[in-house]
């Protein structure tokens, strides 16, 4: 089979990407086209397929349920004495959108991305969201085993400083939620608008504490506007750093 990948990455007029993802991931793709839609930015979705246009919105649904799975086993098995919430927060930071925007950066994924007008139609997760379809697309491709097998032995290890994740990158909607049930707050938060720009929706969500409005902030997911509001609600109400 991998003599068959190699001929195909050898002849193939996308030797291109075939190489480039074997540059990135270390083997070569069978099933090309999973790949290709991996890349394939929602703004550039112009093909229809039985009148559903084509996309990597289906790959990052999947890849994000097989990417979860994959670290929590691997977090699993490398922390045997940690608790529930250290490994529960292990994988959030890991799997975060800001994490995986940035690996696919450093891996050189996000400049494969299609997108109707370069990066100008793109959402801040575009890049993120290419990994995770790519995943979904190696899941497809060359089965869960093989894909775990990517994923531990080249980039969670590789990428990622797993002894450190403790002391970066502070989940505040965590925090903020502990803290309300700690002090018996009422604490809500809820999207109070939606836009759309550029075909790209972006949501704006609202902190509430005991009925009151604390803070308010937009992203292009609910969750990244989650976050950006629960960090700023915790320098409103002047709460100690993290």
């Amino acid at each position: 089979m991998l003599l068959i990948d190699f001929l195909r990455a050898y002849f193939s007029k996308e030797k291109n990407l075939r190489n480039n993802i074997k540059n990135i991931f270390g083997f070569y793709p069978g099933n090309i086209f999973l790949y290709k839609l991996a890349l394939r930015h929602k703004s550039a979705s112009s093909t229809k397929i039985r009148g559903f246009r084509t996309n990597n919105e289906r790959l990052e649904y999947l890849g994000d349920a097989v990417l979860s799975s994959i670290v929590a086993d691997y977090l699993f098995k490398r922390f045997p004495y940690e608790n529930e919430g250290v490994l529960t927060e292990m994988r959030s930071k890991i799997v975060s959108r800001n994490s995986l925007n940035k690996l696919s950066l450093k891996l050189g994924l996000a400049k494969l991305i299609v997108s109707a007008d370069n990066k100008n139609n793109r959402s801040k997760s575009a890049p993120g969201d290419a990994f995770e379809a790519f995943v979904g697309a190696i899941y497809l491709d060359k089965g869960y085993n093989f894909t775990k097998k990517i994923l531990v032995n080249r980039i969670i290890p590789v990428h990622f400083d797993i002894e450190n994740l403790l002391n970066s990158d502070i989940n505040y909607k965590s925090k903020l939620i502990e803290w309300a049930q700690k002090e018996k707050h009422d604490l809500s938060f809820n999207v109070i608008d939606t836009k759309t720009v550029k075909k790209d929706k972006i949501y704006y969500v609202e902190v509430v504490v005991d009925g009151k409005q604390i803070a308010v902030r937009k992203d292009f997911s609910i969750k990244g506007a989650e976050k950006l509001a629960a960090e700023k609600s915790w320098e409103i109400l002047e709460l100690p750093k993290p």
